[in-house]
C-alpha cells in the first residue's frame, strides 16, 4: 500500500494581472486537484497560494502510487479462437500477446453479446512522480486565460511568463519539466526584502508558506494577506478619525498587486473636496489603487490610504511620492469638473447626434428622444409628469460626451445628475439621470425614484427592441450590448417597482418609434419570448419550482406584474392539502377536451345544469357557478390567492363527478352539457394559471 505524503507546486511567473489573481488561484486548485482525483491519487488537505509572482497548490496527503487495479480486457468470440483442428486462432493469439500473457492465461466469459475470450488481471498502478507533471500541465492548460502570451523562443504560452517551477512530493523533487522548465526545488522570495533575489531552498512541501514568510518576506496566502491589508487599512483610517472608501473587488486587487503589504496614509489640497466626491474616489482608486477616507458624517476627508509593497526605512518619502502622484490626477477630476460646466448639459445634444449608437438605429441623440418619448408614456401610465420625464429621458445620455465620464466611464449617468443640478434643472430630473443605469449589475438597487424607475425602464426597452429588430437575439457566448442584463433589468423594475404594465404594449410602442421598418409583431413576440425566459431564472433563484412558473406562463399573462402576483397565489395554492387532487383533475379535464372532436366553451358564470340527470352533475354545476361568483370579483382585483381560495372548494365536487359521471356518454348532447361544465372548471382555474401544469403524485 503506497504512502500518503504532501504535494507542492508552485509556477514562479513575471507579475501576474491583478483582477485575474484570485480566479486564477482557485482555478489552478480545482483542476490540479480534479487531475489528480482522476489519476487515483486521492488528494487531500488541500490550500492554494498566490502573490503577484506565483501560482501554488499544496495538497497535505497524496498517494505516492495508484493503487493496484483489477482488469478485465475482452477479446475475440469464442467461436474466432480456435482453428479447425482445434488449435489456437491467430485472433486468440494476438489478443494474448497484447495482454502481455499466454493463451493459457485466457479464460472465455459470458457478455451480452455471446461468449469471449477474455484476461483478467493486475495491472499495477503508476508512482505519482510519473503522473504529476502531465497532470500539472493538464491543469495549466485549462485555467481561464482570455489570452495567452509566449515569450523567448519556445513555444509555450501562458498569462505570464514562467521562470521557475517547485515541483516537491514530500521532500524530493518530482522528475520532469513543467512549462519546458525542469521542476526543483527553488524558489524566490520578494524582490527588495529578505534575500531578495536570491534562491530559496525548500526542504520541504509542508515548509513552503513558513520559509518564504520567514526567508523571502512574502505572505503566500492571498486570504491571510488580504485580511492584513483590511486590518491595517481599518487602523490608518482610525487613526484619521474616519472610514475607509474599500469595495471587496478593489480589496481583492490591492491584494493582487503586493506580496509584503504596508499600509501608509497621505492627503491632498482640500481645495479637491469642491469636485463631486465620486470622480475623487474613481481618480483615486481606478488609477493608484489609493483608498479615501469618509468621516463620520459621511463626507470626504483630504486623506487617503495607500498599501506599498514594501517596508521602506522612510515611510516619509514613500508618502510624499504617493501624493505627488495623486495630485495630478485629483487636478484632471477638477479640471473636468470646471471645463464640463462651462457648458450646460442641454447644450451637449447636439454632441450626442455626432455620436453613433447603432449603424441602423441613429445617433445617441436619436436614441435619447426615443427614450424621452417612451419615459412620458410610462409616466402618463403610471401617474407620474410626462413632461418631466420627457426632459429626464432626454438628457440622460448627454453625460457621455463630456471630459468627466471620457475619462472615467464608470461614471455615466452620476456625472449627468451632478451636470442637471448645477445647470437648474428639477432635482427630480438630475436623480433620474443619475439613477437610470441601475440596476447595473446582480443584485444591484433599482432607482430609489418613481421617474428614476420610469427612465431605467424606457432605456431598456428601447434597447431591447432595436438591438433585437437588427441584430437579433444575444449568441450564447457574446451579447455585446448586455441584453440579457437589460431584460433582467426591465423585468425587475416592472415586478419590484410595482408598475402593472402591459409589456407588449410598451414594446411595440418602442418598435414604432425605430428609424428602420420592422416586423413590429414578430420583434415584439422575440422580445417577449427572450425576456420569459429571463423572468424563468428570476423566479428561479427566488426557490419557485419550474412547474409553478408553467402554469403562469400557461397564459401568458401580458404585465410581469401581474405575473408574480398570480405566481405567488399559484405557490400558496400548492401548500393547499386539496391543491394536488385538483391539478390532477384539470389534467384529466385537459386530456379529455384534447381527445374530443366536439368543439365546445364552458363558461364558470353559467356552467350547464339543465337536464343532468346525475347527482354528481349537478352538484358540480352548482358549486361551480357558487364558486365563480365569489372568486370572479378577486381576480378582477387581481387578489388570486384569494380567487383560488374560494375555487379550491371544487375538489370534492369534481372529484364525485369523475367517481359517479360517464364524460363520454353515447348521447351527444348529454356529452357536449358534460363536456363544457368540465371546460368551465378548466376556465374558471385558467382565470388564474393553468393548474394542470402541477406536479402530481
Amino acid at each position: 500500500m503506497s504512502e500518503r505524503i504532501p504535494l507542492l507546486i508552485e509556477i514562479g511567473t513575471e507579475e501576474l494581472p491583478p483582477r485575474a489573481l484570485r480566479p486564477l488561484m482557485a482555478a489552478f486548485r480545482d483542476e490540479l486537484v480534479a487531475e489528480l482525483k482522476e489519476a487515483r491519487l486521492a488528494p487531500e488537505g488541500v490550500q492554494a497560494y498566490a502573490t503577484p509572482r506565483r501560482l501554488a497548490v499544496f495538497i497535505d496527503q497524496l498517494a505516492t502510487a495508484q493503487a493496484d487495479e483489477q482488469v478485465e480486457r475482452l477479446g475475440p468470440k469464442e467461436a474466432s479462437a480456435r482453428t479447425q483442428d482445434g488449435g489456437w486462432s491467430q485472433a486468440a493469439e494476438g489478443f494474448a500477446r497484447s495482454c502481455g500473457v499466454g493463451v493459457e492465461a485466457l479464460t472465455v466469459v459470458d457478455t451480452d453479446k455471446g461468449r469471449r475470450l477474455a484476461w483478467r488481471g493486475v495491472q499495477p498502478g503508476q508512482a505519482a512522480v510519473a503522473i504529476i507533471p502531465d497532470a500539472v500541465a493538464a491543469a495549466l492548460g485549462r485555467l481561464p486565460i482570455p489570452k495567452r502570451m509566449r515569450w523567448g523562443a519556445g513555444t509555450v504560452e501562458f498569462v505570464r511568463p514562467v521562470h521557475w517551477v517547485v515541483a516537491l512530493l514530500g521532500s524530493d523533487v518530482v522528475p520532469g519539466c513543467v512549462m519546458e522548465i525542469p521542476c526543483g526545488r527553488t524558489t524566490y522570495g520578494h524582490r527588495f526584502h529578505g534575500r531578495g533575489r536570491e534562491a530559496i531552498e525548500l526542504a520541504h512541501a509542508a515548509e513552503y508558506a513558513a520559509t518564504l514568510h520567514r526567508e523571502g518576506s512574502v505572505i503566500a496566502d492571498f486570504d491571510e494577506r488580504r485580511e492584513q491589508i483590511a486590518a491595517a487599512v481599518a487602523q490608518q483610517a482610525e487613526q484619521l478619525g474616519g472610514e475607509a472608501v474599500l469595495d471587496e473587488a478593489l480589496l481583492d486587487e490591492i491584494t493582487a498587486l503586493v506580496e509584503w503589504p504596508v499600509a501608509l496614509t497621505g492627503g491632498f489640497d482640500p481645495r479637491f473636496l469642491a469636485v463631486p466626491e465620486e470622480a475623487l474616489i474613481s481618480s483615486m482608486q481606478g488609477h493608484q489603487r489609493c483608498l479615501p477616507i469618509r468621516d463620520a458624517s459621511g463626507a470626504l476627508q483630504p486623506h487617503f490610504i495607500a498599501v506599498a509593497n514594501i517596508a521602506s526605512r522612510q515611510p516619509e518619502e514613500v508618502r510624499r511620492g504617493n501624493e505627488r502622484v495623486i495630485r495630478p490626477r485629483l487636478a484632471d477630476a477638477e479640471f473636468f469638473w470646471l471645463q464640463d460646466r462651462r457648458r450646460p448639459l442641454a447644450d451637449r445634444l447636439d454632441d450626442l447626434a455626432a455620436v453613433t449608437f447603432h449603424r441602423q438605429l441613429g445617433d445617441l441623440r436619436a436614441r435619447s428622444e426615443r427614450i424621452a418619448e417612451l419615459a412620458a408614456r410610462l409616466a402618463r401610465q403610471t401617474g407620474a409628469e410626462p413632461i418631466t420625464a420627457y426632459r429626464a429621458g432626454l438628457l440622460c445620455k448627454c453625460d457621455l460626451v463630456t471630459e468627466m465620464v471620457g475619462e472615467f466611464p464608470e461614471l455615466q449617468g452620476i456625472m449627468g445628475g451632478y451636470y442637471a443640478e448645477a445647470d437648474g434643472e428639477e432635482a427630480a430630473v438630475a436623480t433620474a439621470i443619475r439613477e437610470h443605469y441601475r440596476p447595473a449589475f446582480a443584485g444591484d438597487a433599482l432607482p430609489t425614484t418613481q421617474l428614476g424607475q420610469i427612465v431605467s425602464l424606457a432605456e431598456r426597452i428601447d434597447t431591447l427592441v432595436g438591438i433585437f429588430a437588427t441584430d437579433g437575439p444575444p449568441s450564447a457566448d457574446k451579447d455585446p450590448f448586455a441584453l440579457r442584463r437589460a431584460a433582467i433589468g426591465l423585468l425587475r423594475g416592472l415586478v419590484e417597482g410595482g408598475h402593472d404594465l402591459d409589456l407588449g404594449e410598451l414594446l411595440e410602442f418602442a418598435a414604432g418609434q425605430l428609424p428602420i421598418a420592422v416586423d413590429t409583431a414578430a420583434v415584439v413576440e422575440a422580445v417577449k419570448r427572450f425576456a420569459l425566459e429571463r423572468l424563468r431564472g428570476y423566479y428561479a433563484e427566488q426557490g419557485f419550482r419550474s412547474e409553478l412558473f408553467e402554469a403562469v406562463a400557461a397564459i401568458a399573462p401580458n404585465s410581469p406584474l401581474d405575473f408574480h402576483r398570480r405566481l405567488t397565489a399559484v405557490a400558496a395554492f400548492w401548500q393547499r392539502p386539496e391543491a394536488e387532487h385538483l391539478a390532477a383533475a384539470n389534467k384529466r379535464i385537459r386530456n379529455i377536451l384534447r381527445r374530443t372532436e366536439m368543439a365546445v366553451s364552458g363558461d364558470p358564470a353559467q356552467p350547464p345544469q339543465g337536464g343532468g340527470s346525475e347527482a354528481a352533475e349537478q352538484q358540480l354545476a352548482g358549486a361551480l357557478a357558487a364558486c365563480w361568483r365569489q372568486a370572479e370579483p378577486h381576480i378582477a382585483a387581481g387578489e388570486y390567492e384569494s380567487a383560488l381560495h374560494h375555487l379550491a372548494a371544487l375538489h370534492e365536487p369534481v372529484d364525485r363527478f369523475f367517481d359517479e359521471v360517464l364524460v363520454m356518454d353515447e348521447d351527444a348532447e348529454v356529452r357536449r352539457r358534460r363536456l363544457e361544465l368540465l371546460d368551465g372548471v378548466r376556465a374558471a382555474f385558467a382565470a388564474v394559471a393553468d393548474v394542470s401544469e402541477l406536479p402530481t403524485a
